[in-house]
């Protein structure tokens, strides 16, 4: 199974409590670690891949804090594809990848710069950390961060951040922190698409 999630913004104290970026209902960090590891474990299991698509932490002490963070991501069951977000850095990466723990005798971690191009259920998904602006497409959708609390008011552009205003979308209140399911992309595709034509037409 494939999932999808970004900016978990792990050791990103700042984000605690009421803020007009990104709020999260968190008394300290290991409070929100242990919650969204939880919810991560929950559903994925070792033979999934999730596609982390950028701003991975904000750790206060930078490289030094490599190893604490390196700590927490071997924690998270499946192989994570890593996009480079803005608060990422190609040292971080290197990092990560010198101390791959691996899974099943393959590497845990693998990285892209920009992104990726995945192609399943008759569509072409481009993987990227900024929202991409793809122009009229059938086929082809994109899957992206940055942006939190906002969304684009296009259809084919999912922003699968663990803050997204497209988890509504979801049948139920979605744990925080918990990556999106490749089964569940349509469906909020539908519902984001719908709510579009109501809101402009």
């Amino acid at each position: 199974m494939r999932y999808f999630t970004s900016d978990t913004h792990y050791f990103h104290e700042k984000l605690l409590g009421s803020n007009d970026f990104a709020p999260r209902p968190f008394a300290s960090v290991s409070e929100m670690h242990e919650v969204m590891v939880a919810n991560w474990n929950q559903v994925v299991q070792a033979q999934d891949t999730v596609y982390h698509l950028g701003d991975i932490a904000l750790h206060p002490e930078h490289e030094a804090g490599f190893a604490e963070l390196l700590a927490l991501l071997v924690r998270l069951q499946g192989k994570i594809a890593f996009i480079k977000g803005n608060h990422d850095t190609r040292a971080l990466f290197r990092y990560l990848a010198k101390h791959d723990p691996g899974i099943s005798g393959e590497p845990k971690f693998s990285f892209a710069d920009v992104g990726l191009l995945l192609k399943f259920d008759h569509h072409q998904y481009y993987l990227s950390h900024y929202p991409m602006l793809l122009g009229m497409t059938k086929n082809s959708r994109n899957l992206h961060g940055h942006i939190h609390h906002h969304s684009f008011p296009i259809a084919e552009n999912i922003n699968v951040g663990v803050d997204a205003p497209e988890l509504a979308f979801l049948p139920q209140p979605w744990p925080f922190g918990r990556p999106i399911s490749e089964n569940q992309l349509e469906r909020i595709f539908q519902a984001k698409q719908a709510e579009i034509h109501q809101t402009f037409h």
